[in-house]
């Protein structure tokens, strides 16, 4: 009688751990773990910078529907600032050291200086590519927005800034500059 219930216990054990076993390979959805997704407008793979074009998405909330307008175009502005100067960043410091300027510190100086001047200029002519706007139940706003800049556009005024300055201008060479440029845009995606 004791075999019998031993043999009843280890066989009742072994099946429920099969049949834990198998339903641990089943997943959890996102919904079953109770998470909601969100829908963020002007966001995604559309909205993100890659070769030809700069591009940043932002968000602002606000009790007017006119602030958050323009909390969310500061926000997508100020990012959008963020990405250009890191690019031409990057760009600067492989031109000049791929270059044989030979005050490389002071002409990656120039260079960074007048990337910010024209991003500061340019700004004021970033496109609105995406303005969705949202209220809330407690009647606030959500403005979300996306910005982009033209690439080449970039360059071609940052080209004419740089060829103002007689100390660049001298060994400035524009198509080494620009295929640096176009090369760090090419990794954007």
């Amino acid at each position: 009688m004791k075999l019998r219930i031993s043999v009843f216990t280890a066989s009742t054990a072994a099946l429920v751990f099969a049949l834990a076993s198998c339903n641990s390979n089943k997943s959890v959805t996102p919904k079953q773990a109770g998470e909601i997704e969100i829908l963020e407008y002007c966001g995604g793979e559309e909205y993100k910078s890659d070769k030809n074009t700069f591009r940043a998405s932002a968000t602002g909330q606000s009790m007017s529907r006119e602030t958050a307008k323009k909390i969310a175009r500061s926000n997508a502005e100020a990012k959008l600032a963020r990405s250009i100067n890191a690019t031409i960043q990057i760009v600067s410091d492989n031109y000049v050291n791929s270059t044989k300027f030979n005050n490389k510190e002071e002409v990656t100086e120039t260079f960074n200086d007048m990337a910010k001047t024209v991003v500061d200029q340019m700004l004021s002519g970033a496109i609105t590519a995406c303005d969705r706007l949202t209220q809330k139940t407690d009647g606030n706003y959500v403005s979300y927005m996306a910005v982009e800049l033209s690439a080449s556009e970039l360059v071609s005024k940052y080209n004419e800034r740089l060829s103002q300055d007689e100390r660049i201008k001298a060994e400035y060479n524009y198509e080494k500059f620009k295929e640096t440029f176009e090369a760090e845009m090419a990794k954007q995606r």
